[in-house]
């Protein structure tokens, strides 16, 4: 039977059964096939082409993904089915800020809810568009799931940057948790 939606949610709330994250990655359940489920650049998540405007089901869905290799699925105890992720399937919406300079810790939400503080188990990475230069910023969330850090974030992300040197080479980043995230050549800098 080709797996639904509605069934992998009931197997995903009687797997989590409400006590937090799932352990997804003790999962080897066999693979199902692909489910036309797709989360958009924006964090939008989609059904059958149709977005999933019930924020309770994305976070849901998003308790039971797993990302092995390139690919991603949702995992529960009896199926794995693969979806489509255009960018990360996280998109960070905000961030909080304490201390400062080595000592600042940058903690981050997502657009369901998840909380992670950048270090060096969750680091923070700026990719940049070969055409354009157009910087995407991500911070990991959870095991090889990364959250695309929006827009405005990112900007006042750049007014707590500050310039560090490594390796004989000056880099504007950011510190969180006592690691320095490179964003940009500091002779590259606007």
């Amino acid at each position: 039977m080709k797996p639904t939606a509605d069934g992998i949610a009931a197997a995903a709330k009687a797997a989590t059964k409400g006590k937090g994250l799932p352990p997804v990655h003790l999962w080897n359940p066999p693979f199902c096939g692909d489910l036309d489920m797709r989360i958009a650049r924006d964090g939008t998540w989609f059904y059958l082409g149709t977005p999933i405007g019930r924020k309770e089901l994305v976070r849901l869905f998003s308790s039971i993904l797993r990302k092995d290799g390139d690919k991603y699925f949702l995992v529960t105890p009896v199926e794995k089915v693969g979806i489509t992720v255009d960018d990360a399937p996280f998109v960070a919406v905000d961030f909080d800020v304490t201390g400062s300079g080595q000592d600042q810790v940058l903690t981050f939400e997502t657009h369901v809810g998840d909380f992670t503080t950048a270090g060096p188990a969750n680091p923070i990475r700026v990719e940049r568009d070969p055409e354009t230069g157009e910087p995407s910023p991500y911070v990991l969330v959870r095991t090889n799931l990364e959250a695309l850090i929006d827009r405005k974030s990112f900007y006042r992300l750049v007014e707590i940057g500050s310039h560090h040197e490594i390796d004989g080479k000056s880099w504007f980043g950011l510190w969180s948790s006592g690691a320095f995230f490179q964003v940009i050549p500091s002779s590259e800098m606007p």
